[in-house]
């Protein structure tokens, strides 16, 4: 019997040798979000600032023609539409507010009045006539043309085919 009690003994002094578990973890506050960086203010000549990241498109639809520029599955930053019905070119850019934008080329520069466009994100649209010859200066803009709202980082683009097309589909 003694030796029941020594092996019982003997079992419960090796289990008391187990080590404790470890303890819990500490709790972390998660820390908020990084907040991102505001652009930085660009400074010197326009012609030296870096494109805007993206890529022109252009497609049709029931109202004309679209080129829109900006990344593939994101809003697009410009677009430039042409309203066949009504013979007006429209130049949206995205913009949370400001009542003027300018278009800047190699060879002139002009100034519209905008209105705000119902989306999200939201947009600022000028309204420009056809045979405005802002629109040629920038089909032939050498490399590139400015696109600044009031209040917001200028939209820098490059020359590509599909201004040309939006300004022929509403003269032709």
């Amino acid at each position: 019997m003694q030796t029941r009690h020594l092996t019982l003994i003997a079992l419960l002094a090796l289990a008391a040798c187990v080590a404790p578990p470890p303890p819990p973890a500490p709790k972390t506050v998660s820390a908020p979000p990084p907040v991102a960086a505001p652009a930085p203010k660009l400074v010197g000549d326009w012609n030296d600032w870096p494109f805007t990241q993206g890529d022109w498109s252009y497609r049709r639809d029931n109202q004309g023609s679209v080129g829109s520029f900006g990344t593939p599955g994101q809003n697009a930053k410009v677009s430039l539409r042409c309203d066949a019905q009504n013979r007006r070119v429209y130049l949206a850019r995205e913009a949370s507010a400001g009542q003027r934008m300018v278009i800047r080329t190699s060879s002139s520069s002009k100034e519209f009045a905008t209105r705000p466009r119902g989306a999200n994100p939201m947009y600022v649209a000028a309204e420009i006539l056809p045979n405005d010859a802002i629109l040629d200066a920038m089909a032939f803009s050498r490399g590139r043309i400015l696109v600044d709202a009031e209040g917001q980082q200028p939209v820098i683009l490059p020359t590509w085919a599909e201004i040309t097309r939006i300004v022929e589909d509403c003269r032709g």
